[in-house]
């Protein structure tokens, strides 16, 4: 037998309460507040520069319901949020245990571990890509992610593969030697 709160919750989910309402109000309170810090359509007062509430709203509305009206992004969203938040978690949890080692503080991973900090970043970037294009589906069923991969595996002797690994390590060996050549000029 069901309890209370998991028939609450189920007749939320049959209400839409996952597939429009909180989309719809993640996608306008997004776009709300990237077009209010940004100003990119203009301010109110140019002595105070406020930005235009009613004009960031309705655009944020009209793309908030453009967004829950598309299935795709809808879906795209809610596969992709819990695995999003997965990596925040770890992320946290990396950082809670880097604190126990650390004196009392504020711990300034970005200043004190800067090495560590671009690589860290790097990494969550290219995980919330992955989290992403496993989370777009082809009209075939799979997702991007899966057909990256297969054909990734399928074309793995081909010019085109050969073409990135090849510029990936160019790449690298240009960022090593300007690196290291700045670091040896500011020595």
């Amino acid at each position: 037998m069901a309890s209370p709160l998991a028939n609450a919750i189920e007749f939320l989910q049959k209400f839409g309460l996952f597939d429009i309402i909180l989309p719809f109000l993640l996608v306008f309170t997004l776009v709300f507040a990237i077009l209010e810090k940004t100003k990119i359509l203009g301010v109110e007062d140019t002595e105070k520069k406020t930005p235009k509430k009613n004009l960031n709203s309705m655009v944020a509305f009209v793309t908030a319901l453009l967004v829950v009206a598309t299935n795709k992004v809808v879906t795209t969203i809610n596969a992709a949020l819990p695995n999003i938040i997965l990596l925040l978690v770890v992320s946290f949890a990396f950082l809670l245990l880097l604190s126990i080692f650390h004196k009392t503080g504020e711990l300034e991973f970005n200043k004190e571990h800067k090495g560590w900090y671009a690589f860290f970043v790097i990494a969550l970037f290219i995980g919330v890509i992955l989290v992403f294009l496993g989370s777009l589906p082809l009209d075939n069923g799979e997702t991007w992610l899966i057909f990256g991969w297969n054909y990734i595996l399928e074309n793995w002797e081909g010019s085109i593969i050969s073409s990135f690994i090849f510029l990936g390590i160019v790449l690298l060996a240009i960022f090593f030697v300007t690196y290291s050549s700045k670091k040896t000029e500011g020595g």
